[in-house]
């Protein structure tokens, strides 16, 4: 068989450039050492952070330092010029609020909740209060402006269920009810620690401007005060034998509601390094550096979750740059991305897939790095290993990229056992990735498991396996690296979202 001249030349360069990309990889990636992250992980894990709780001053002293080191690096700011892009997110408290029947004062906590992220201020008095459950109940009454009551379920026989408590708060609210009363078993059984932690709402960031009646959730001796009964001790128990209600109760009722809204301003750090001939089509490396911050002067350090990854990003970025500074950087554009808000509910990486700095259909992949400096108890007898999640589920083409990395350069055991979509732990749904993946974007999530001090003040930086950790990272380099340089972007041919 005859073989053109030109086809063996063709193939020679081929191969040729593929041992020169290989040897580049290997020669850059060797920067990312254990003591590189070292000395990264104990600033950024450092007491001096406090913890990284999103939209505290633990958590702008990291960013700033993240910055300094992307800088340094010879990075460039990813947002329009700028390193950070600040997002709004919202916190409610409740200033007071109480419930008086009569001569009777209720108090918030120990006789019924109130609902702070809906609620609306409210000083409401009323002479009457109306009770109803069906549209059938509603058709002889107007409640506009008025105060509804409420059970926190059905009657007997029907299924009680969130959903179908929500249908009927909505049907007050299309009457136009000013405040809804639910009889709830559960409101009045807070000790003094959890009454402090429900008089705040948390941190939220789509805030709901529509008109709603404020939620009251009362306990069953309130609910018969205002009903005038004296079935406080079997209230519901008695509802459910049939005891009907009376459908308007002639009580003087006062309900008081008054929050204090904050505004905050965290941010997602973004690391910008241009690539060559595809510099369009972008290759994102992300982790978040927000934690849990303090809690009663206790520092929640983080280390591991997430301040592994967070460190595993800057010394991926500072690898790639030197790359790029020696004129061999990466075809495609890499952005390196930092995100807060992630132990709020993937807050940050939320907005920045709905408010995206590069567009999101010249993003090629996200990989995410959540925890890889430790050891999970499954793995006590063999350290060398690292669960992989979610890269078949886009993209049939990222596994095989990951694997063949491993196998060059790494060599870890790759466990694919919180892959399984019937994991009962859910870890696919639990980082930063799953935000790229709901837009299309294939993702690996690289996670070494949980262990004793997940979520604890001892996830400390004296625990991590720095050598892990470095090696950990090289193999997200070089899927990073065969990513970014391979000549044919990667296909999204499967939708396992």
């Amino acid at each position: 068989m005859r073989v053109s001249f030109v086809v063996i030349c063709l193939f020679l360069v081929t191969r040729l450039h593929a041992q020169v990309n290989n040897t580049h990889a290997a020669k850059y990636g060797e920067t990312i050492t254990a003591a590189g992250l070292s000395r990264q992980l104990h600033v950024i894990a450092g007491p001096e952070m406090e913890g990284r709780e999103t939209a505290t001053r633990g958590q702008e002293r990291a960013a700033a330092y993240i910055i300094s080191q992307f800088s340094a690096a010879g990075l460039q700011p990813g947002v329009n010029g700028k390193w950070e892009q600040h997002y709004p997110l919202y916190s409610d408290s409740l200033l007071n609020s109480t419930i008086t029947v009569g001569k009777n004062t209720y108090q918030f906590a120990r006789d019924f909740l109130a609902d702070l992220r809906a609620g609306n201020n409210q000083d409401l008095k009323v002479s009457r209060v109306y009770y109803a459950e069906t549209v059938a109940d509603y058709a002889r009454l107007d409640v506009k402006g008025q105060v509804v009551m409420i059970r926190d379920g059905v009657k007997r026989g029907l299924y009680r269920s969130k959903g179908n408590l929500e249908e009927r708060i909505s049907i007050a609210k299309e009457k136009g009810a000013a405040a809804v009363l639910v009889i709830s078993p559960a409101a009045g059984r807070y000790k003094s620690l959890e009454q402090q932690k429900l008089r705040s709402t948390g941190m939220y960031w789509q805030k709901d401007t529509t008109a709603n009646p404020n939620i009251y959730y009362i306990t069953p001796a309130l609910a018969a005060d205002i009903l005038n009964t004296d079935k406080a001790d079997n209230l519901l128990e008695e509802i459910d034998r049939g005891w009907k209600p009376p459908v308007v109760s002639n009580t003087a009722v006062r309900l008081l509601f008054n929050k204090a809204a904050t505004i905050l301003q965290p941010s997602n750090v973004l690391a910008y390094l241009e690539g060559t001939d595809k510099k369009n089509e972008i290759v994102f490396v992300t982790a978040h550096y927000d934690h849990l911050g303090k809690k009663d002067n206790e520092i929640f350090y983080g280390a591991d979750d997430d301040g592994s990854g967070t460190s595993a990003v800057i010394e991926i970025a500072a690898a790639f740059a030197r790359a790029k500074k020696a004129g061999n950087g990466p075809r495609r554009s890499m952005v390196f991305m930092t995100v807060s808000g992630e132990e709020k509910g993937l807050l940050g990486s939320q907005y920045y897939t709905e408010h995206p700095v590069y567009p999101l259909v010249n993003t090629v992949t996200d990989l995410n790095i959540d925890m890889i400096g430790r050891i999970d108890p499954a793995h006590e007898k063999d350290t060398n290993y690292l669960y992989i999640i979610g890269d078949n589920k886009l993209s049939s083409e990222l596994r095989p990229i990951n694997e063949k990395a491993n196998d060059t350069y790494t060599h870890l055991k790759l466990d694919y056992k919180y892959n399984d979509p019937n994991d009962p732990e859910g870890f696919y749904y639990r980082s930063d990735h799953y935000m790229f993946a709901q837009h299309g974007i294939p993702i690996i999530f690289y996670f070494n498991g949980t262990h004793a001090d997940y979520h604890a003040a001892t996830d400390s930086v004296d625990k991590i396996n720095f050598e892990l950790l470095a090696k950990r990272a090289r193999l997200v380099f070089y899927t990073a690296w065969d990513i970014a340089n391979r000549d044919e972007k990667l296909v999204v041919d499967r939708h396992d979202r």
